[in-house]
This record gives structure tokens, sequence and C-alpha cells, in this order.
């Protein structure tokens, strides 16, 4: 799925959307709690215009929950705490809930002590890097969030060694667009044709990945066997690891401050790439929208309303969406 604004839909305010989720949450047997932070990160997602990885996600997500392969009412743990470091146990759960703790300890904990880290594993999956590195940059922080799978390691190279896992940076600003990369480590499918003409994409391709699947993957411990089917009887499959850098810890903070904002602001000034209007660094985009959809409403496409409604009827709830069809723009949507 691409992450482009959807052509035809309708918008629906976040706050509704919001309730909503949380609620189909809650009916796939979640606690009321975890429901809620489930719902907060996939609109936020939504917000930013990652369709991939918000609310787009739910239906799958409550098929693992009501199916017994995601353990709905997980009990989180801190297994480990040694100095600004925690490792954390996600109790076969969904990995937003455990991550989403994980990326706010290491906000507070690296203003108190310049630097901090974390993992987390014995999860399902967590959605978007960027919503976790973001704790770590509204908190003054340069924030950082890995994740990593398990994957038959057989094959090519390319396909051996990494699995497309999530990488996110973020950097405050003040009153710049804030920069955050927030990607896959795995960005161009294999073309022998363009692996003779340009071979660096697919080594640099092939060390991103690997370097995700240690931070994200071995570090975070998906490989213990007590977290493997059969021994296990979720389907744990993902790990995760977080890191936070305050930044007066190395630098005054108005400075830093100063000197990204005139960075993003003579970046955006550039040359843009072809065919785009402006020159944008990475999360630039993803603040507008979130900006404009905060003001006008999330737009959905008519796929993504089904997912929606299908998952409400999975579990007895009322959807609230057909409300917003007098907001309809468009004249046909499928993605």
């Amino acid at each position: 799925m691409g992450n482009r604004p959807p052509e035809a839909g309708i918008r629906v305010p976040p706050s509704v959307l919001r309730d909503f989720v949380q609620k189909l949450f809650a009916g796939a047997g979640m606690r009321d709690e975890d429901a809620h932070t489930m719902a907060d990160l996939l609109v936020a997602t939504d917000l930013r215009g990652v369709v991939s990885h918000g609310t787009h996600q739910t239906q799958g997500y409550m098929r693992m929950l009501l199916q017994g392969r995601v353990n709905p009412r997980p009990e989180i743990q801190v297994l480990s705490s040694r100095g600004a470091t925690r490792v954390y146990d996600g109790d076969g759960g969904m990995g937003h809930l455990p991550s989403s703790q994980a990326a706010r300890f290491v906000a507070e904990a690296a203003q108190e002590h310049g630097l901090a880290a974390a993992t987390t594993g014995n999860h399902f999956h967590f959605g978007g890097a960027g919503k976790y590195s973001r704790f770590a940059a509204d908190a003054g922080c340069i924030g950082i969030a890995v994740s990593s799978h398990r994957w038959q390691r057989q094959g090519p190279i390319l396909s051996a060694a990494t699995g497309a896992s999530p990488m996110s940076i973020a950097f405050p600003s003040c009153d710049q667009p804030p920069f955050v990369l927030d990607m896959a480590t795995t960005f161009v499918g294999w073309d022998e044709d363009l692996f003779e003409q340009a071979p660096f994409l697919y080594f640099k391709q092939l060390g991103l990945g690997a370097a995700a699947h240690v931070l994200g993957g071995i570090l975070a411990g998906i490989w213990k066997s007590d977290r493997i089917p059969p021994t296990s009887k979720w389907e744990s499959n993902q790990g995760g690891f977080f890191a936070a850098f305050a930044v007066d810890a190395f630098l005054d903070e108005n400075e830093f401050y100063q000197e990204m904002d005139r960075f993003v602001s003579e970046c955006r000034e550039a040359d843009p790439f072809p065919g785009q209007d402006r020159a944008q660094l990475p999360g630039n985009v993803e603040a507008q929208q979130e900006a404009d959809y905060a003001r006008d409403g999330i737009p959905i496409s008519d796929t993504h309303q089904k997912t929606l409604e299908d998952a409400a009827a999975d579990v007895g709830i009322d959807s609230p969406l057909a409300d917003f069809e007098h907001t309809r723009f468009g004249e046909t949507s499928t993605s």
C-alpha cells in the first residue's frame, strides 16, 4: 500500500475515529487502557498520512486477537533494568503496548541521564517506527526506534539477512517542521539489471536491514526458544530497540534549535526533486498532513472504511462512519 492520500472517500474527525477504534479493540478482548493506547497510536499514524500502518491495520490485528494468536490482555513486565536501560517483555501481546512504554521510558530517562536505551520482545507487530521516535523528539531528545521479526534465513543474501525491518530517527526542532526519518530498510526490489547499474543500492540496503535485525531482533531476544511456537502459544515474533539522546547533554539547547531550524529552512528552499512542488526533509510532509487532517478530518478510502465496518460487525459494535458521508470527496476509492 502506498502512503498517499486516497483519491476519494470520506473525512472523519480524529476524535471520532479514535473512540471507534478503541471500542473495536476492547470488543476484541483488550483492556480499555490498552485499547486506548492502540487507538491513540494508530490514529496518530493516520494523522501523519502513514496509511499503511494506521487504523487500516485494525481488522488484521483484531483477527489475530480473536483467533487467540496474540494475547489480548498481556501483563507487560520490565525483565531487567540497569542505569538508564530496560528490557521489556510484551507477554505475547500487541507490540504497540510495550513499545510505547519503552519509548516513553527512554525519552524520560535521557532527560535525566543524557542518554537511555531499551529493548522490547515477546510481542507481535509494533506498527510504524516513527510514532515511537517522536516521543523522544517531543521531549527535546533525538529518538531512535527499530524493529525486526523472525524469518527463515535462506535464499539470496538480501532475503536471508534482511526482512524489511522498520527504523526511525527523529530530531527535535523549534519553528520548522520536525525532521523524522521513518522507513523500511528494504526499499528496492531485486532487479538484476539494476544491480549491474547501481550495486551500491543493494549493498546499502543489505547493511541497513542486517543492522536493524541485530538491534530490533537479536538484541531484543526474538530468537529465544521460549518465544517461538510451539513452546510459545502466541505469535510473538517481533522485538524492538529504542534509544534517546538529550540534546542539551551535548550542545546548548537553544543553539541546537537555532541550527536545526536554519538547516531545515535552508533545505526546504533548495531545488526539489523532479515532479515535487517543494523540497522537503523526511517528516516535513507528515507534519503538514497532521495539521491539515486534525482540522479537516482524516481521509478514509472506501476500502479502509469497509475494513473498519467489517471489524465492527465482527464484534457487534455500531460504526459511526456512515455519519460522515456528507464529507465525501472524489468519485471512487479503492486504496
